[in-house]
């Protein structure tokens, strides 16, 4: 059976840039994970507020409704 790999090519070094400042051995940590407080929740609050206000308001004050 004939060997499918290239060995004049120098092997790949599994570094990623993913590795790069962080530490490998913590646990991992993703932001749905992360403590919030309740004023983060309260500017979350107030930036849908004023999303929805601007999506439906414009277009809805633009028909004349």
């Amino acid at each position: 059976m004939a060997d499918d790999t290239d060995d004049t090519e120098p092997a790949a070094d599994h570094d990623s840039a993913a590795d790069v400042g962080h530490d490998l051995a913590a646990d991992r940590t993703t932001a749905p994970m992360s403590e919030y407080s309740s004023r983060s929740v309260g500017i979350g609050f107030l930036v849908m507020v004023v999303g929805v206000a601007i999506s439906f308001g414009i277009p809805l004050v633009a028909m004349g409704l």
